[in-house]
């Protein structure tokens, strides 16, 4: 299988977690094709979502960019071959985004 051909470059995933991403991207290039990044995408967030709840974000390829806030323990970017996988729970700090936002003022008319 090729899971066991995986380079993780960077995590924050307790060793299970790491396991089931890696099995689960191994998995999805056995049932899809390379050229199908979407679908292999969509079937490791699926499976993420079901075991850990919900908010995983995934995206494959072979050429992409990144730059993401994500949960803490919750963070994977990995290659299998020439294939990328970044694997995140996404979060949103909901404190700092509200002292952004400067407050409205009332409008005489």
């Amino acid at each position: 299988m090729l899971e066991g051909k995986a380079v993780v470059n960077e995590t924050d995933m307790l060793q299970t977690m790491q396991q089931d991403a890696l099995h689960l991207a191994a998995k999805a290039l056995d049932i899809f094709d390379v050229t199908e990044p979407t679908e292999i995408a969509q079937f490791i967030k699926k499976e993420f979502d079901e075991s850990y709840g919900t908010g995983w974000q995934c995206i494959v390829g072979t050429d992409f960019g990144s730059f993401v806030t994500h949960s803490q323990g919750c963070f994977i970017h990995f290659l299998i071959g020439s294939v990328a996988f970044l694997l995140f729970r996404g979060t949103a700090n909901l404190a700092a985004e509200a002292n952004m936002i400067p407050p409205l003022e009332a409008v005489k008319a």
